[in-house]
């Protein structure tokens, strides 16, 4: 029997890519919700590409309603699924916090939810697939059919990337390892594993796409002057993620954008040290970026890093010092509020530094690392350190790293985390069991390059798509599709 196979499809493309490749490999019935705006939208209407059995475009079966949201049918939902409604809506960038052109109010992100489950429900019943393939979810919608699909005992495989560089995961759960080996011992010394870690530099190959993303002034000429006269096609309408903007307040917005980054950089270039110089030992606090899916889905609780930040410095040792420095990719998002940073320096036993300073300088010169979800927690490990981490990752299985479940046992668990002693073995261990569990795969070079080829180098995400296009992109992208196409057919049980 042929395996069913439903895919999720957004504007990031490797997806589409990916189904493609699957169909030419696999013989199995091939079905997808396609998640994009109205212009991309009629490319998926019209390509005989992949033969999907059916497709369903997500933004027309969710609209904005005006009818009170069925609260009654939406708490039998939670109880049936085991999920919480109003964690996954909160915590979207959309509803609440991050928007900066429209306030929803509760009847209508109710709304949107009910029209999302009743969707999400009949798709599955319709169906009833084998298998769910997906990126790691970013946004609510994407986790809540996830989750669904788990409940419903659908076999799902999400792509992730791997904790370290240039690797990636296909796995039901990214905060774990799920296939497991049995390495031997073996005496290896940390200069050897901070080598291995130079061999794959995912500091390095986040700087690569934040140099790539949305930089070239050719480019946002090119997509300002597709948006401001061409026609917008009434995503305002259309698209929740786009109520409330008009061409003015966009313009205006990026004009502040510019004008704001700038600023900020120039504040931390004249505030924040680019040099360690303390005579007081360190524990290391690195700042996630804001609207990003770790804080906002893995750790829902800990969103108010300034919070957290608070907290860890109640926590510490007399004697030492909480550093903290900013993600390098907040560059993305404009940096933060100067008032951000300020309110981070008039904490007495903090220090700030600039994000341009190393991690691994930081690490080297520290005594313990205390993260939410960044992977700065397993760099510890390669240095010798010991570190702390608020929400599952699939590195939390090292015994030096300790999972935080009750914050308010901060002060103990920081004391007995700086007793820690990091054995070699036990990283060289995690790596093995990383290897086995991932291979090798660019994702955000996979996903410039669909940046620069269909949506302005990340400029415009809303453009034509034409059929001729995508063939040309198919083709040029073959060999890396068609390995990420096998590694996906290797993860079917078929």
């Amino acid at each position: 029997m042929k395996p069913k196979i439903f895919i999720w499809i957004d504007s990031e493309l490797t997806f589409f890519g990916l189904a493609y490749y699957i169909q030419q490999k696999l013989d199995c019935e091939l079905y997808g919700i396609i998640d994009v705006t109205n212009k991309p939208k009629r490319f998926f209407q019209e390509q005989k590409l992949v033969k999907f059995e059916k497709i369903w475009f997500y933004f027309d079966h969710v609209r904005k309603h005006k009818d009170n949201p069925n609260v009654e049918y939406l708490s039998s939902f939670e109880q049936k699924y085991n999920i919480n409604l109003w964690r996954l809506a909160l915590n979207e960038r959309v509803f609440y916090f991050y928007n900066k052109f429209y306030k929803f109010k509760q009847k209508e992100i109710l709304s949107i939810l009910e029209q999302e489950c009743k969707l999400f429900e009949t798709i599955i019943d319709e169906i009833n697939p084998d298998y769910f393939i997906t990126k790691n979810p970013i946004q609510h919608k994407d986790q809540l059919f996830t989750k669904i699909c788990k409940k419903k005992g659908i076999n799902v495989l999400i792509l992730s990337l791997a904790a370290v560089g240039y690797k990636c995961k296909i796995s039901e759960d990214p905060t774990k390892l799920e296939d497991h080996v049995n390495p031997i011992d073996k005496k290896i010394t940390f200069a050897e594993l901070q080598n291995y870690l130079k061999s794959l530099d995912k500091p390095a190959q986040l700087k690569s796409y934040r140099e790539k993303f949305a930089t070239s002034r050719y480019e946002q000429l090119k997509a300002s002057t597709e948006y401001l006269f061409r026609d917008n096609n009434n995503l305002v309408n259309t698209h929740y993620t786009y109520f409330g903007r008009n061409k003015v307040k966009v313009i205006f917005d990026s004009l502040k954008f510019t004008l704001q980054k700038k600023y900020r950089q120039d504040y931390m270039s004249k505030n924040l040290p680019i040099t360690i110089n303390s005579n007081v030992p360190l524990i290391y606090f690195p700042l996630h970026i804001e609207e990003e899916k770790v804080t906002l889905l893995y750790a829902p609780y800990y969103t108010n890093q300034l919070e957290v930040i608070r907290q860890i410095a109640k926590s510490l040792p007399i004697g030492y010092k909480l550093i903290v420095k900013d993600h390098p990719n907040s560059a993305i998002r404009g940096w933060r509020k100067i008032s951000y940073y300020e309110e981070i320096m008039d904490i007495p036993n903090v220090l700030l530094v600039h994000p341009s300073v190393p991690v691994k300088e930081i690490i080297s010169k520290c005594s313990l690392v205390v993260t939410i979800g960044s992977t700065s927690g397993l760099e510890a490990a390669f240095y010798g350190k010991p570190s702390i981490v608020l929400t599952s990752l699939d590195f939390d299985i090292l015994p030096s790293v300790h999972t935080v479940r009750e914050i308010e046992k901060f002060p103990e668990i920081i004391r007995s985390s700086l007793e820690k002693k990091v054995n070699p073995s036990d990283v060289y261990k995690y790596i093995k069991l990383l290897e086995h569990n991932s291979f090798n795969f660019d994702y955000l070079a996979m996903q410039s390059k669909i940046l620069d080829f269909f949506f302005f180098g990340g400029h415009l995400i809303d453009v034509h798509i034409s059929i001729s296009k995508m063939q040309q992109f198919l083709k040029n992208n073959e060999s890396l599709l068609s390995q990420l196409a096998l590694e996906f057919i290797k993860k079917l049980k078929v």
